[in-house]
C-alpha cells in the first residue's frame, strides 16, 4: 500500500486495469499513456479530443454512482479541484482513490511521477521527461502580472498555485502572490490600480477573450493565454512553455 500526496494510504492492486480520473490534467495525463485502461472522465476533460469513455459529470460533482459501477481499480483526483466528501464517499464503497496536490511545477513532476509508478502500476512516461527538461531552467522574473481567473466578481490567482509558478518561471511575478487566500476576490478598481506591468487572461475557468476581458483593464497590456497551458499538468507541459512565452510577448 502506497501513500498518495495527501499522506493517505491507497490500497491498490498491483494489476490496474481500469482508471477512471475526476481531473482534466490527469485524464489527459493516463490517454495518453495507458489509454486501454481509461474507462471515465469528467464532462470537463477535453483532452484528448477523441476521448472516447463514460462521463461521470463534473469535478465538483461527481456521478458517485457510476464511479461505482465502472468499478475502477483506481479513481485519480486532486485536493484542489475535487471536493473532500466525495473522496470520502467513493472510499467508504471501496474503492482506492489516489489524490494528488500540486502547486508547483516541481510537484507537478513529483507527482505525476509517483502517480503512474504507484497509481496506475506503470514506469514514468516518456513525455514527462520531455516536459521537466523543458522547464529545467528558471528565468528571472522582469515584469509583475495580475492573473484573473473570473469576473462578476473579479477572482486572481494569489498564493501558493502552479500558475503563479509557470508564470515565475516565465520571468513574471504574480503581484498577488502574497496574498492571505489562494483565489482572493479582488475589486477591479483595486486591479487597475495596483499598475501590473501585465493582465493575464486565461481562457478558464472563466472564458477571457479579446472582447471580454481586456476592456476593463484601460492603458495596460493584456496577454490572452490558453487556460491549458497555465494551468494543466500532464502532457501539454511539453509546448506549454513555448507556446505561453509568445502570448505572453
Amino acid at each position: 500500500m502506497s501513500l498518495d500526496d495527501t499522506g493517505a494510504p491507497v490500497p491498490v492492486p498491483s494489476n490496474v486495469r481500469r482508471i477512471v480520473s475526476l481531473v482534466p490534467s490527469l485524464t489527459e495525463s493516463v490517454a495518453a499513456t495507458l489509454p486501454e485502461a481509461l474507462v471515465g472522465a469528467t464532462d470537463w476533460c477535453s483532452h484528448p479530443a477523441d476521448l472516447d469513455v463514460v462521463r461521470v459529470r463534473g469535478t465538483k460533482n461527481p456521478d458517485l454512482d457510476a464511479i461505482r459501477r465502472l468499478a475502477p481499480d483506481v479513481v485519480l483526483a486532486n485536493a484542489e479541484e475535487n471536493r473532500q466528501p466525495d473522496v470520502d464517499a467513493l472510499r467508504a464503497a471501496g474503492l482506492a482513490v489516489w489524490v494528488t496536490r500540486i502547486e508547483t511545477v516541481d510537484e507537478a513532476f513529483r507527482s505525476l511521477d509517483r502517480m503512474f509508478r504507484y497509481a496506475c502500476r506503470t514506469g514514468r512516461p516518456g513525455w514527462l521527461d520531455r516536459a521537466e527538461s523543458v522547464w529545467a531552467e528558471p528565468v528571472k522574473v522582469r515584469r509583475t502580472a495580475i492573473i484573473p481567473i473570473w469576473r462578476r466578481p473579479w477572482m486572481v490567482v494569489g498564493r501558493d498555485t502552479f500558475t503563479g509558478d509557470v508564470l515565475a518561471r516565465l520571468g513574471v511575478g504574480n503581484l498577488y502572490a502574497g496574498h492571505a487566500e489562494r483565489y482572493p476576490k479582488i475589486p477591479l478598481a483595486e486591479l487597475v490600480a495596483q499598475g501590473a506591468d501585465l493582465v493575464v487572461l486565461p481562457d478558464e475557468p472563466y472564458a477571457f477573450s479579446a472582447e471580454d476581458g481586456p476592456e476593463s483593464f484601460p492603458g495596460h497590456r493584456c496577454a490572452l493565454v490558453s487556460g491549458r497551458d497555465l494551468t494543466w499538468y500532464g502532457p501539454s507541459l511539453v509546448q506549454a512553455r513555448d507556446r505561453l512565452v509568445t502570448s505572453l510577448g
